[in-house]
């Protein structure tokens, strides 16, 4: 799964001020990101709105980005729940042909225990053709997927080649990089910490800020990818205002203020979501005439 390697990033749904799918500025979004030199794009994750898209618009928006990523980029899906039952529906009915892999998001709300979590990837796996990264985001989920349980999924489940880990835990990052068999691809969800796990044995990034500033944030995991602290860090410190106030408030919110600034999308989302603040978009404005100066 060398198309994991790198710097994907979630993209954003883009709404009109109606409120409705932006499918033009979605593939202006795509194409700045190709542009820039990402290496894979990720649909229907977390800063997608995932929760609020219904079973059309989801569809329309997968056409949107394969019709214009053309073929130049691997592209991940995300299909993942509360609902195991459902997401087996889900896997049999959606055309994954497109997808290098699937991004699967550990249940929330139900809060399961980890045996729990172990039984629904063994059984969403064992119905799903394609590589399965798994998300553990206990921030949004309200449990955290122990790396026990991560690396006992990546030992025992073939098509589970990778995680998406955002617990924000260095320790835990460590602990799964440390013990994780050959192969099975440790992927940072955690903007602020991105770097660090890629110099310690990480093969990258799903990101959010990246989308925004693509050809910096690629290049910084590069570096990181070939060692290179120094340069990296550079890149890393030049990010780091940028990155802090863009999940200052609410993740898309803050992301959609920065595409919003940069003219690529409007900053609307959907409720129960609400704009970044007036002063939050003022301090993003400010952030990127510095890092654009």
């Amino acid at each position: 799964m060398k198309e994991l390697i790198g710097t994907g990033v979630a993209l954003v749904t883009p709404f009109t001020q109606n409120g409705e799918v932006d499918h033009e500025a979605l593939a202006g979004i795509v194409e700045f990101n190709i542009q820039g030199g990402v290496d894979y794009l990720v649909i229907s994750g977390t800063t997608g709105e995932s929760v609020t898209i219904n079973k059309e618009e989801k569809n329309a928006i997968i056409q949107t980005v394969i019709d214009s990523n053309k073929g130049r980029k691997p592209l991940v899906i995300g299909i993942g729940g509360n609902n195991t039952a459902a997401i087996i529906d889900e896997l049999k009915h959606t055309n994954l042909e497109p997808f290098a892999a699937v991004l699967s998001v550990s249940p929330y709300y139900s809060k399961p225990t980890q045996e729990g979590l172990y039984e629904h990837f063994k059984a969403v796996a064992a119905h799903c053709p394609k590589p399965i990264i798994l998300y553990n985001v206990p921030g949004r989920t309200s449990k955290n997927m122990e790396p026990s349980t991560s690396l006992r999924l990546a030992n025992d489940v073939a098509n589970i080649v990778a995680i998406k880990e955002a617990g924000n835990n260095v320790h835990q990052y460590l602990e799964l990089l440390k013990n994780k068999p050959d192969g099975f691809h440790i992927i940072s969800g955690d903007d602020d910490l991105a770097l660090s796990a890629v110099l310690a044995g990480g093969s990258g990034v799903i990101s959010v800020v990246g989308q925004a500033v693509p050809k910096e944030f690629s290049s910084m995991i590069n570096y990181g990818l070939e060692g290179k602290a120094k340069e990296a860090y550079e890149l890393h410190f030049k990010l780091m205002d940028l990155t802090s106030a863009v999940f200052a408030e609410n993740n898309p919110a803050g992301i959609k203020a920065v595409l919003n600034t940069l003219g690529l999308c409007n900053s609307t989302v959907r409720l129960p979501l609400v704009e970044a603040s007036d002063k939050l978009k003022s301090e993003i404005k400010s952030i990127l005439n510095t890092l654009n100066g």
